[in-house]
């Protein structure tokens, strides 16, 4: 073994027992922070729930859900005012976001898909459901009668090509193909 395999070797070692050591010291922090958010439960439920007693008549019992639906009423007000600072305070953060982009010259472009619309479809989702336009580009054009041309009245009057071809078959056929083309 050469010299630098050991010191390769040594180093290795060394890094696996820091890595070990680390890993436990990260595991007995990680208890002593699980204890003490357990131990600050414990504490804000003791604080703030103190322990039900269940009285014995019929109208403490009224009384006692009286002051729960209390307390539970002023929970959700909190929990509803607390939504809406939260709610109010990210429209500003996105707001401040949007000027900083603006300031800086750098503007976001939001992704573009190709959407296959017809052209009703358009109108529609451009003037509303109200305006019902028919875009219907072919009712409106002219209605054009084809005239025939020289060519497709010769091969309307051709016919089928087997008689044509035994027509022009045998010396009769190329005598009468000779006469036509002169």
């Amino acid at each position: 073994m050469g010299d630098e395999e050991k010191r390769n070797r040594a180093i290795t070692a060394r890094r696996q027992h820091l890595k070990s050591v680390m890993l436990q010291i990260a595991a007995t922090e990680l208890e002593k922070e699980e204890s003490r958010r357990e131990t600050e439960k414990q504490n804000y439920l003791s604080e703030h729930c103190p322990p039900l007693h269940l009285p014995g008549s019929m109208a403490e019992v009224q009384e006692l859900c009286k002051q729960l639906h209390a307390k539970i009423d002023a929970a959700e007000e909190e929990k509803y005012d607390m939504e809406v600072r939260v709610q109010k305070s990210s429209k500003e953060l996105e707001d401040m976001n949007q000027k900083l982009f603006d300031l800086r010259g750098k503007f976001k472009r939001p992704p573009l898909r190709r959407v296959r619309m017809s052209a009703d479809a358009m109108l529609k989702a451009l003037l509303g459901s109200k305006h019902k336009v028919c875009m219907d580009l072919r009712a409106n054009l002219k209605q054009v009668k084809k005239e025939d041309t020289e060519k497709e009245r010769d091969l309307r009057d051709v016919g089928d090509w087997r008689k044509n071809i035994e027509e022009k078959s045998g010396m009769e056929g190329r005598k009468k193909m000779f006469e036509s083309e002169s």
